[in-house]
Protein backbone atom coordinates (compact mmCIF):
# COMPACT_ATOMS: atom_id res chain seq x y z
CA UNK A 1 0.00 0.00 0.00
CA UNK A 2 1.21 3.58 -0.55
CA UNK A 3 2.53 5.64 2.33
CA UNK A 4 -0.14 7.74 4.05
CA UNK A 5 0.72 10.56 6.43
CA UNK A 6 -1.47 12.74 8.60
CA UNK A 7 -0.96 16.28 7.35
CA UNK A 8 -1.45 18.91 10.04
CA UNK A 9 -2.07 21.45 7.28
CA UNK A 10 -5.13 19.64 5.89
CA UNK A 11 -6.08 17.82 9.13
CA UNK A 12 -6.39 14.48 7.35
CA UNK A 13 -4.37 11.50 6.17
CA UNK A 14 -3.02 11.94 2.68
CA UNK A 15 -1.20 9.65 0.28
CA UNK A 16 2.41 10.81 0.18
CA UNK A 17 3.23 12.22 -3.26
CA UNK A 18 6.74 13.66 -3.29
CA UNK A 19 7.76 16.66 -5.33
CA UNK A 20 10.65 14.66 -6.76
CA UNK A 21 10.55 10.86 -6.26
CA UNK A 22 14.30 10.80 -6.88
CA UNK A 23 15.05 12.94 -3.82
CA UNK A 24 12.69 13.18 -0.83
CA UNK A 25 13.31 16.33 1.21
CA UNK A 26 12.50 16.52 4.92
CA UNK A 27 13.19 19.16 7.56
CA UNK A 28 12.73 18.55 11.30
CA UNK A 29 13.26 21.14 14.02
CA UNK A 30 16.21 20.12 16.17
CA UNK A 31 17.36 21.02 19.68
CA UNK A 32 18.13 24.35 21.28
CA UNK A 33 21.46 23.44 22.84
CA UNK A 34 21.40 24.93 26.32
CA UNK A 35 20.76 21.75 28.37
CA UNK A 36 20.55 17.97 28.15
CA UNK A 37 17.74 16.55 26.01
CA UNK A 38 14.79 15.18 27.98
CA UNK A 39 12.40 12.46 26.83
CA UNK A 40 10.01 15.01 25.36
CA UNK A 41 12.86 16.20 23.13
CA UNK A 42 13.75 12.60 22.30
CA UNK A 43 10.32 11.63 21.02
CA UNK A 44 10.48 13.57 17.73
CA UNK A 45 14.06 12.38 17.21
CA UNK A 46 12.88 8.75 17.34
CA UNK A 47 9.61 9.32 15.44
CA UNK A 48 11.21 11.08 12.50
CA UNK A 49 14.09 8.62 12.49
CA UNK A 50 11.53 5.88 11.78
CA UNK A 51 10.11 7.95 8.93
CA UNK A 52 13.63 8.61 7.63
CA UNK A 53 14.40 4.88 7.69
CA UNK A 54 11.20 4.08 5.82
CA UNK A 55 11.82 6.75 3.18
CA UNK A 56 15.42 5.57 2.68
CA UNK A 57 14.07 2.07 2.12
CA UNK A 58 11.39 3.16 -0.36
CA UNK A 59 13.13 5.88 -2.38
CA UNK A 60 16.53 6.24 -4.09
CA UNK A 61 17.56 9.34 -2.10
CA UNK A 62 16.38 11.20 0.98
CA UNK A 63 17.74 14.56 2.12
CA UNK A 64 17.04 14.87 5.84
CA UNK A 65 17.85 18.18 7.55
CA UNK A 66 17.67 18.62 11.33
CA UNK A 67 18.99 21.92 12.64
CA UNK A 68 20.86 22.96 15.76
CA UNK A 69 19.64 26.19 17.39
CA UNK A 70 22.78 27.63 18.96
CA UNK A 71 21.71 31.27 19.30
CA UNK A 72 18.80 31.84 21.66
CA UNK A 73 17.95 33.79 24.80
CA UNK A 74 17.73 30.52 26.78
CA UNK A 75 21.32 29.81 25.80
CA UNK A 76 22.40 33.29 26.91
CA UNK A 77 20.70 32.82 30.29
CA UNK A 78 22.16 29.32 30.83
CA UNK A 79 25.64 30.58 29.93
CA UNK A 80 25.49 33.29 32.59
CA UNK A 81 24.04 30.90 35.17
CA UNK A 82 26.79 28.31 34.60
CA UNK A 83 29.55 30.90 34.35
CA UNK A 84 30.88 29.60 31.02
CA UNK A 85 31.06 31.09 27.56
CA UNK A 86 28.19 30.66 25.15
CA UNK A 87 30.44 28.79 22.74
CA UNK A 88 31.57 26.36 25.44
CA UNK A 89 27.96 25.76 26.50
CA UNK A 90 26.62 25.15 23.00
CA UNK A 91 29.53 22.93 21.98
CA UNK A 92 29.38 20.69 25.04
CA UNK A 93 25.58 20.47 24.85
CA UNK A 94 25.71 19.55 21.15
CA UNK A 95 28.23 16.79 21.88
CA UNK A 96 25.97 15.49 24.66
CA UNK A 97 22.94 15.60 22.34
CA UNK A 98 24.75 13.57 19.69
CA UNK A 99 25.80 10.98 22.27
CA UNK A 100 22.22 10.63 23.55
CA UNK A 101 20.55 10.28 20.14
CA UNK A 102 23.19 7.77 19.05
CA UNK A 103 22.30 5.62 22.06
CA UNK A 104 18.65 5.89 21.01
CA UNK A 105 19.60 4.38 17.65
CA UNK A 106 18.83 7.49 15.59
CA UNK A 107 20.61 7.79 12.26
CA UNK A 108 22.44 11.07 11.73
CA UNK A 109 20.63 13.48 9.39
CA UNK A 110 22.14 14.28 6.01
CA UNK A 111 22.64 17.90 7.10
CA UNK A 112 22.71 19.33 10.61
CA UNK A 113 23.07 23.10 10.13
CA UNK A 114 23.84 25.38 13.04
CA UNK A 115 21.99 28.67 13.20
CA UNK A 116 25.19 30.65 13.86
CA UNK A 117 26.69 29.37 10.60
CA UNK A 118 23.76 30.65 8.50
CA UNK A 119 23.36 34.27 9.62
CA UNK A 120 23.99 35.65 6.07
CA UNK A 121 21.10 33.58 4.71
CA UNK A 122 18.84 34.90 7.48
CA UNK A 123 19.82 38.53 6.82
CA UNK A 124 19.18 38.03 3.10
CA UNK A 125 15.69 36.60 3.74
CA UNK A 126 14.83 39.38 6.17
CA UNK A 127 15.88 41.99 3.61
CA UNK A 128 13.71 40.26 1.00
CA UNK A 129 10.71 40.46 3.34
CA UNK A 130 11.34 44.18 3.92
CA UNK A 131 11.68 44.82 0.19
CA UNK A 132 8.39 43.05 -0.51
CA UNK A 133 6.53 44.96 2.18
CA UNK A 134 6.08 42.04 4.59
CA UNK A 135 8.46 43.31 7.28
CA UNK A 136 9.48 46.63 8.78
CA UNK A 137 12.23 48.09 10.94
CA UNK A 138 11.31 49.72 14.23
CA UNK A 139 13.25 50.49 17.40
CA UNK A 140 16.30 48.54 16.26
CA UNK A 141 14.12 45.52 15.53
CA UNK A 142 12.85 44.04 12.30
CA UNK A 143 9.34 42.59 12.55
CA UNK A 144 7.16 40.49 10.28
CA UNK A 145 3.86 42.20 9.56
CA UNK A 146 1.29 39.48 10.22
CA UNK A 147 -1.69 41.24 8.62
CA UNK A 148 0.19 41.23 5.32
CA UNK A 149 0.05 37.41 5.22
CA UNK A 150 -3.26 36.18 3.82
CA UNK A 151 -2.57 32.61 4.92
CA UNK A 152 -1.59 33.40 8.52
CA UNK A 153 -3.40 30.98 10.84
CA UNK A 154 -3.82 28.31 8.15
CA UNK A 155 -1.66 25.75 9.92
CA UNK A 156 -3.06 26.24 13.42
CA UNK A 157 -6.60 26.84 12.11
CA UNK A 158 -7.18 29.91 14.27
CA UNK A 159 -7.81 33.54 13.43
CA UNK A 160 -5.39 36.19 14.62
CA UNK A 161 -7.44 37.13 17.70
CA UNK A 162 -7.51 33.51 18.83
CA UNK A 163 -3.80 33.13 18.18
CA UNK A 164 -2.96 36.17 20.27
CA UNK A 165 -5.23 35.03 23.11
CA UNK A 166 -3.53 31.64 23.28
CA UNK A 167 0.06 32.81 23.00
CA UNK A 168 2.51 34.75 25.09
CA UNK A 169 2.91 37.74 22.79
CA UNK A 170 5.17 40.63 23.67
CA UNK A 171 3.19 43.85 23.28
CA UNK A 172 5.91 46.38 22.47
CA UNK A 173 5.50 50.03 21.48
CA UNK A 174 7.53 49.55 18.30
CA UNK A 175 5.07 46.96 16.92
CA UNK A 176 2.45 48.01 14.38
CA UNK A 177 0.30 45.11 15.54
CA UNK A 178 0.59 43.00 18.73
CA UNK A 179 0.85 39.83 16.63
CA UNK A 180 3.86 41.00 14.61
CA UNK A 181 6.86 38.85 15.45
CA UNK A 182 10.59 39.51 15.56
CA UNK A 183 12.87 38.66 12.66
CA UNK A 184 15.90 40.53 14.01
CA UNK A 185 16.61 42.12 17.37
CA UNK A 186 19.46 44.23 18.76
CA UNK A 187 22.17 42.60 20.87
CA UNK A 188 23.91 44.03 23.89
CA UNK A 189 27.70 43.79 23.97
CA UNK A 190 27.69 40.78 26.31
CA UNK A 191 25.56 38.52 24.09
CA UNK A 192 26.08 37.21 20.54
CA UNK A 193 25.49 39.66 17.73
CA UNK A 194 26.25 40.13 14.05
CA UNK A 195 26.50 43.20 11.89
CA UNK A 196 23.46 43.80 9.70
CA UNK A 197 21.77 46.62 7.77
CA UNK A 198 19.73 47.24 10.94
CA UNK A 199 22.65 47.34 13.36
CA UNK A 200 24.39 44.75 15.49
CA UNK A 201 21.92 42.08 16.50
CA UNK A 202 20.77 38.48 16.28
CA UNK A 203 18.00 36.60 14.49
CA UNK A 204 14.60 35.68 15.86
CA UNK A 205 13.91 31.99 16.36
CA UNK A 206 11.50 31.51 13.45
CA UNK A 207 13.65 33.03 10.70
CA UNK A 208 16.44 30.58 11.50
CA UNK A 209 14.53 27.52 10.30
CA UNK A 210 13.08 29.31 7.26
CA UNK A 211 16.52 30.34 6.06
CA UNK A 212 18.20 27.00 6.74
CA UNK A 213 15.43 24.88 5.20
CA UNK A 214 15.55 26.99 2.03
CA UNK A 215 19.34 26.74 1.86
CA UNK A 216 19.37 22.92 1.98
CA UNK A 217 15.97 21.93 0.57
CA UNK A 218 14.70 24.79 -1.56
CA UNK A 219 11.72 27.12 -1.37
CA UNK A 220 9.18 24.28 -1.22
CA UNK A 221 9.97 20.79 0.07
CA UNK A 222 8.16 17.58 1.00
CA UNK A 223 7.97 17.19 4.79
CA UNK A 224 8.34 19.50 7.77
CA UNK A 225 8.20 17.85 11.19
CA UNK A 226 8.37 18.58 14.88
CA UNK A 227 6.47 18.39 18.14
CA UNK A 228 2.84 19.46 18.33
CA UNK A 229 3.79 22.41 20.53
CA UNK A 230 5.62 23.92 17.53
CA UNK A 231 2.49 24.36 15.41
CA UNK A 232 2.05 27.80 16.93
CA UNK A 233 3.88 30.04 16.95
CA UNK A 234 7.00 28.51 15.42
CA UNK A 235 5.70 26.61 12.41
CA UNK A 236 2.90 29.10 11.73
CA UNK A 237 5.46 31.90 11.64
CA UNK A 238 7.92 29.88 9.59
CA UNK A 239 5.30 29.20 6.95
CA UNK A 240 4.14 32.83 6.84
CA UNK A 241 7.58 34.33 6.38
CA UNK A 242 8.80 31.66 3.93
CA UNK A 243 5.73 31.89 1.71
CA UNK A 244 5.87 35.70 1.81
CA UNK A 245 9.58 35.79 0.93
CA UNK A 246 9.31 33.23 -1.87
CA UNK A 247 5.82 34.14 -3.10
CA UNK A 248 4.67 30.53 -2.77
CA UNK A 249 1.39 29.13 -1.46
CA UNK A 250 3.09 26.55 0.76
CA UNK A 251 6.45 25.99 2.43
CA UNK A 252 6.18 22.22 2.89
CA UNK A 253 3.59 19.88 1.41
CA UNK A 254 3.21 17.71 4.51
CA UNK A 255 3.42 18.98 8.08
CA UNK A 256 3.85 16.22 10.69
CA UNK A 257 3.64 16.69 14.44
CA UNK A 258 4.14 14.21 17.25
CA UNK A 259 2.02 14.41 20.41
CA UNK A 260 3.15 15.59 23.82
CA UNK A 261 5.05 13.34 26.19
CA UNK A 262 3.43 13.69 29.59
CA UNK A 263 4.03 12.75 33.22
CA UNK A 264 0.79 12.12 35.11
CA UNK A 265 -1.05 13.78 32.21
CA UNK A 266 1.05 16.96 32.43
CA UNK A 267 3.33 17.94 29.55
CA UNK A 268 6.94 17.02 30.23
CA UNK A 269 8.99 20.20 30.13
CA UNK A 270 12.06 21.77 31.66
CA UNK A 271 10.04 24.79 32.79
CA UNK A 272 7.78 22.56 34.90
CA UNK A 273 10.68 20.50 36.19
CA UNK A 274 8.81 17.22 35.54
CA UNK A 275 11.26 15.66 33.16
CA UNK A 276 13.78 12.87 32.80
CA UNK A 277 16.86 13.46 30.70
CA UNK A 278 17.88 10.81 28.21
CA UNK A 279 21.34 10.84 29.79
CA UNK A 280 19.99 9.93 33.23
CA UNK A 281 17.75 7.16 31.89
CA UNK A 282 20.65 5.66 29.95
CA UNK A 283 22.44 5.02 33.24
CA UNK A 284 19.97 2.23 34.04
CA UNK A 285 18.31 1.40 30.71
CA UNK A 286 19.57 0.55 27.24
CA UNK A 287 18.91 3.11 24.54
CA UNK A 288 17.04 0.51 22.52
CA UNK A 289 14.70 -0.08 25.45
CA UNK A 290 13.93 3.64 25.66
CA UNK A 291 13.43 3.77 21.89
CA UNK A 292 10.93 0.89 21.89
CA UNK A 293 9.06 2.42 24.83
CA UNK A 294 8.67 5.63 22.82
CA UNK A 295 7.36 3.68 19.81
CA UNK A 296 4.76 1.68 21.75
CA UNK A 297 2.31 4.61 21.43
CA UNK A 298 1.27 6.08 18.09
CA UNK A 299 3.34 9.18 17.43
CA UNK A 300 0.35 11.54 17.14
CA UNK A 301 -1.11 10.45 20.48
CA UNK A 302 -0.02 11.82 23.86
CA UNK A 303 2.38 9.44 25.58
CA UNK A 304 1.98 9.38 29.37
CA UNK A 305 5.41 8.19 30.52
CA UNK A 306 5.88 5.56 33.20
CA UNK A 307 8.66 3.19 34.11
CA UNK A 308 6.25 0.32 33.48
CA UNK A 309 6.65 1.17 29.79
CA UNK A 310 10.39 0.61 30.08
CA UNK A 311 9.79 -2.75 31.77
CA UNK A 312 7.43 -3.85 28.99
CA UNK A 313 9.89 -2.70 26.33
CA UNK A 314 12.77 -4.58 27.97
CA UNK A 315 10.70 -7.80 28.19
CA UNK A 316 9.73 -7.47 24.54
CA UNK A 317 13.30 -7.00 23.37
CA UNK A 318 14.49 -9.88 25.56
CA UNK A 319 11.89 -12.12 23.91
CA UNK A 320 12.80 -11.06 20.40
CA UNK A 321 16.56 -11.40 20.93
CA UNK A 322 16.08 -14.78 22.63
CA UNK A 323 14.06 -16.08 19.68
CA UNK A 324 16.76 -15.04 17.23
CA UNK A 325 19.54 -16.45 19.41
CA UNK A 326 17.78 -19.78 19.79
CA UNK A 327 17.50 -20.12 16.03
CA UNK A 328 21.13 -21.32 15.94
CA UNK A 329 21.40 -20.44 12.24
CA UNK A 330 23.05 -17.70 10.24
CA UNK A 331 20.86 -14.98 8.74
CA UNK A 332 19.47 -15.80 5.28
CA UNK A 333 21.74 -15.40 2.30
CA UNK A 334 21.58 -12.30 0.13
CA UNK A 335 19.73 -14.14 -2.63
CA UNK A 336 16.97 -15.26 -0.27
CA UNK A 337 13.76 -13.40 -1.18
CA UNK A 338 13.04 -12.54 2.44
CA UNK A 339 16.50 -11.49 3.54
CA UNK A 340 16.96 -8.01 4.94
CA UNK A 341 19.48 -7.19 2.22
CA UNK A 342 16.81 -7.67 -0.43
CA UNK A 343 14.58 -5.13 1.32
CA UNK A 344 16.12 -2.16 -0.45
CA UNK A 345 14.80 0.46 -2.79
CA UNK A 346 17.78 -0.23 -5.03
CA UNK A 347 15.98 -3.41 -6.12
CA UNK A 348 13.62 -1.24 -8.12
CA UNK A 349 14.49 1.21 -10.85
CA UNK A 350 11.07 2.84 -10.47
CA UNK A 351 11.02 5.04 -7.34
CA UNK A 352 7.29 5.67 -7.70
CA UNK A 353 6.49 2.08 -6.76
CA UNK A 354 5.07 1.66 -3.29
CA UNK A 355 7.12 -0.37 -0.85
CA UNK A 356 4.49 -3.11 -1.07
CA UNK A 357 5.62 -3.61 -4.68
CA UNK A 358 9.26 -3.74 -3.63
CA UNK A 359 8.95 -6.52 -1.06
CA UNK A 360 7.71 -10.07 -1.15
CA UNK A 361 7.65 -11.41 2.39
CA UNK A 362 5.20 -13.22 4.58
CA UNK A 363 1.75 -11.96 5.43
CA UNK A 364 3.05 -10.93 8.85
CA UNK A 365 6.03 -9.05 7.40
CA UNK A 366 3.76 -7.22 4.99
CA UNK A 367 1.57 -6.44 7.99
CA UNK A 368 4.50 -4.65 9.63
CA UNK A 369 5.18 -2.72 6.45
CA UNK A 370 1.54 -1.82 5.94
CA UNK A 371 1.31 -0.60 9.55
CA UNK A 372 4.21 1.80 9.02
CA UNK A 373 2.70 2.95 5.74
CA UNK A 374 -0.50 3.84 7.60
CA UNK A 375 0.81 7.05 9.18
CA UNK A 376 3.69 5.32 11.00
CA UNK A 377 1.52 3.05 13.12
CA UNK A 378 4.42 1.69 15.17
CA UNK A 379 2.25 -0.06 17.83
CA UNK A 380 0.65 -2.15 15.07
CA UNK A 381 4.05 -2.78 13.51
CA UNK A 382 5.36 -4.00 16.88
CA UNK A 383 2.40 -6.37 17.05
CA UNK A 384 3.37 -7.68 13.62
CA UNK A 385 6.91 -8.44 14.82
CA UNK A 386 5.42 -10.30 17.79
CA UNK A 387 3.53 -12.49 15.30
CA UNK A 388 6.71 -13.21 13.35
CA UNK A 389 8.51 -14.14 16.58
CA UNK A 390 5.62 -16.44 17.53
CA UNK A 391 6.01 -18.23 14.20
CA UNK A 392 9.76 -18.49 14.68
CA UNK A 393 9.32 -20.05 18.12
CA UNK A 394 6.85 -22.61 16.77
CA UNK A 395 8.44 -23.77 13.53
CA UNK A 396 10.82 -26.72 13.31
CA UNK A 397 11.69 -26.18 9.64
CA UNK A 398 15.22 -24.87 9.25
CA UNK A 399 14.60 -22.95 6.02
CA UNK A 400 11.49 -21.36 7.45
CA UNK A 401 13.48 -20.34 10.52
CA UNK A 402 16.05 -18.61 8.33
CA UNK A 403 13.35 -16.80 6.38
CA UNK A 404 11.58 -15.70 9.54
CA UNK A 405 14.80 -14.39 11.11
CA UNK A 406 15.41 -12.34 7.98
CA UNK A 407 11.89 -10.94 8.05
CA UNK A 408 12.10 -10.11 11.76
CA UNK A 409 15.41 -8.34 11.33
CA UNK A 410 14.22 -6.41 8.27
CA UNK A 411 10.98 -5.37 9.97
CA UNK A 412 12.76 -4.35 13.16
CA UNK A 413 15.41 -2.44 11.24
CA UNK A 414 12.72 -0.19 9.77
CA UNK A 415 12.06 0.96 13.33
CA UNK A 416 15.70 1.01 14.42
CA UNK A 417 15.27 -2.04 16.65
CA UNK A 418 17.26 -5.28 17.07
CA UNK A 419 20.42 -3.36 16.24
CA UNK A 420 22.57 -5.42 18.60
CA UNK A 421 23.56 -9.08 18.53
CA UNK A 422 21.53 -11.46 20.71
CA UNK A 423 24.59 -12.38 22.75
CA UNK A 424 25.54 -8.77 23.34
CA UNK A 425 21.98 -7.84 24.28
CA UNK A 426 21.25 -10.81 26.53
CA UNK A 427 24.65 -11.21 28.14
CA UNK A 428 25.94 -7.65 28.18
CA UNK A 429 28.40 -5.91 25.88
CA UNK A 430 30.80 -4.66 28.53
CA UNK A 431 29.59 -6.49 31.58
CA UNK A 432 31.56 -7.14 34.75
CA UNK A 433 30.32 -10.71 34.57
CA UNK A 434 32.96 -13.45 34.47
CA UNK A 435 31.76 -15.52 31.50
CA UNK A 436 34.06 -18.44 32.28
CA UNK A 437 32.77 -18.60 35.84
CA UNK A 438 29.18 -18.67 34.59
CA UNK A 439 29.90 -21.42 32.09
CA UNK A 440 31.62 -23.46 34.82
CA UNK A 441 28.62 -23.02 37.14
CA UNK A 442 26.29 -24.12 34.32
CA UNK A 443 28.46 -27.20 33.80
CA UNK A 444 28.38 -27.92 37.56
CA UNK A 445 24.60 -27.54 37.57
CA UNK A 446 24.21 -29.84 34.57
CA UNK A 447 26.29 -32.47 36.37
CA UNK A 448 24.17 -32.06 39.53
CA UNK A 449 21.00 -32.51 37.51
CA UNK A 450 22.46 -35.58 35.83
CA UNK A 451 23.20 -37.03 39.29
CA UNK A 452 19.68 -36.03 40.43
CA UNK A 453 21.20 -33.68 43.02
CA UNK A 454 18.40 -31.15 42.62
CA UNK A 455 19.28 -29.27 45.80
CA UNK A 456 22.71 -28.45 44.36
CA UNK A 457 21.15 -27.64 41.00
CA UNK A 458 18.75 -25.20 42.63
CA UNK A 459 21.54 -23.69 44.72
CA UNK A 460 23.56 -22.87 41.61
CA UNK A 461 20.53 -21.39 39.83
CA UNK A 462 19.77 -19.20 42.87
CA UNK A 463 23.42 -18.18 43.13
CA UNK A 464 23.35 -16.95 39.55
CA UNK A 465 20.01 -15.22 40.07
CA UNK A 466 21.58 -13.28 42.93
CA UNK A 467 24.10 -12.03 40.34
CA UNK A 468 21.19 -11.00 38.03
CA UNK A 469 21.86 -13.92 35.71
CA UNK A 470 18.92 -16.00 34.56
CA UNK A 471 19.37 -19.50 33.21
CA UNK A 472 17.18 -20.78 30.40
CA UNK A 473 16.95 -24.51 29.72
CA UNK A 474 16.23 -25.32 26.07
CA UNK A 475 16.34 -28.39 23.87
CA UNK A 476 19.74 -27.20 22.64
CA UNK A 477 21.12 -26.84 26.17
CA UNK A 478 21.27 -24.22 28.93
CA UNK A 479 21.81 -20.58 28.03
CA UNK A 480 21.93 -17.48 30.20
CA UNK A 481 21.13 -13.79 30.06
CA UNK A 482 21.44 -10.76 32.26
CA UNK A 483 18.29 -9.53 33.97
Amino acid sequence: MPLKLYNSLSRRKEIFKPLDPQDIKMYVCGPTVYDRAHLGNARPIVVFDVLYRYLKMAYPKVTYVRNITDVDDKINAASKKQGISIQELTEKTTVAFHADVKELGALPPDHEPKATEHIPQMIEMIQTLIDKGHAYEAGGHVLFQVNRSKAYGTLSRRNQDELLAGARVEVAPYKKDPGDFVLWKPSAEDIPGWDSPWGRGRPGWHIECSAMSEHYLGKVFDIHGGGIDLIFPHHENEMAQSCSAHETEIMARYWLHNGHLTISDKKMSKSLGNFFTVHDLLKDHAGETIRLALLMTHYRQPLDWSFDLLGQAKQTLDRWYTAIRDTSTVPPSSDSPSSSSSFSSSSSSDPTLSSSDLFRGSKEYMGVLNALEDDLNTPLAISGIHQLVNQLNKTQNQQEKENLVGQIQAAADLMGLLQSSPQRWLQGEESDVDTQEIEQLIADRNLARKNKDFAESDRIRDLLLDKSIQLEDTAQGTTWRLL
